[in-house]
């Protein structure tokens, strides 16, 4: 499993800043995972989209769903209803991926202060999730089975 997020800000809505943003990969060379943990890659406006990259023990802090039923590995990226959320069509229930498949699951995300005291900020997250082992550069290609739910973010 391979968490992407990409944050920004209205600064990097467009020019230059747009293009560095766009830029940045959705899929990473997989290091070493240990089983029951994910490998999180982080780039921020703020660290001029410098990819920040960890591996975690364990999934826990990875907001998907992962439940194994009938020989198939069900996949479900946790969305909170009343959060940070664009408008976007119905979701779809979950991706059921067979032994050998992978999924790359897009969502993105706008925030504003309470008291409108800073700047929008917006986040994009993609998971890169596979059924059984996978070589490192498997999410360097292209997916089984991609998700976009993202939504405008205006």
């Amino acid at each position: 499993m391979q968490w992407v997020r990409t944050s920004w800000t209205k600064k990097s809505r467009g020019g230059e800043a747009a293009a560095r943003r766009n830029a940045v990969p959705v899929g990473y060379l997989l290091p070493r995972v240990p089983d029951g943990g994910a490998h999180l890659v982080r780039t921020r406006e703020d660290d001029g989209f410098v990819v920040k990259e960890s591996v975690v023990e364990s999934r826990k802090p990875v907001p998907v769903r992962l439940r194994e039923v009938d020989g198939r590995l069900r996949v479900l990226p946790h969305v909170d209803p009343l959060y940070g959320i664009p408008p976007r069509p119905r979701r779809l229930p979950a991706v059921n991926l067979q032994p050998g498949q992978w999924v790359r699951w897009q969502l993105n995300y706008r925030f504003s202060s309470a008291a409108g005291v800073r700047d929008w900020s917006y986040w994009l997250d993609t998971f890169n999730i596979a059924y059984g082992p996978v070589a490192p550069d498997a999410f360097l290609g292209e997916p089984s089975v991609y998700v976009d739910e993202r939504g405008p973010v205006r």
